[in-house]
């Protein structure tokens, strides 16, 4: 950030007084622009067994499948955004939504917020986002094809609530260490 949205002069990072952290500071208007994590609201739509996948149009991971998913808008809850991104990416609309998960990846100052529903009348078909769509089993998930870490380990602890017969709502921590390797921790 070099520049104050609240009077456009320049920002300096600092620890502001009575803080812990550096953010970056208006010295003209006192402005202090607070940057916290963003908020990606997304989904689990299943229909009869099968779990909808969208394969990407767009950066980053293109051509690379996920569930539909994406950036909290302002003024909606997250169940809105997560439906929002059900239409957006996959036409579909999503019926019974419970959330099913919240995973913090620290690293890319992220949290996702999955729930978990069904697939209206098993329709989805490519949005603007998406190159394809396609409802899978979870043996024909193209696991290796898959866009991000945090859609694999959802569909994981999905699929373990399955094989369990009971469905409840997973807590967890994707950490990037070091030598770059990604763990993922449940709670």
């Amino acid at each position: 950030m070099k520049f104050c949205s609240s009077c456009g002069k320049d920002v300096v990072l600092q620890i502001p007084d009575g803080d812990n952290r550096q953010r970056y500071v208006c010295q003209h208007c006192d402005t202090i622009h607070y940057q916290n994590p963003n908020i990606v609201a997304g989904c689990i739509a299943e229909h009869e067994g099968k779990i909808l996948l969208c394969k990407r149009a767009i950066d980053p991971q293109l051509g690379k499948w996920t569930l539909p998913a994406g950036f909290m808008e302002n003024k909606e809850t997250v169940m809105q955004g997560a439906a929002r991104e059900a239409m957006e990416e996959a036409h579909a609309a999503i019926l019974d939504m419970q959330l099913f998960s919240v995973i913090s990846i620290p690293h890319i100052s992220q949290v996702y917020m999955m729930y978990r529903g069904t697939l209206l009348d098993g329709f989805a078909e490519a949005g603007e986002e998406s190159e394809a769509v396609g409802l899978y089993h979870e043996e024909d998930i193209p696991w290796q094809d898959m866009a991000f870490p945090v859609v694999i380990e959802s569909l994981k602890l999905y699929f373990e609530d399955v094989k369990n017969g009971e469905f409840r709502t997973h807590y967890g921590d994707i950490v990037k260490h070091d030598d770059m390797r990604l763990q993922f921790t449940r709670y």
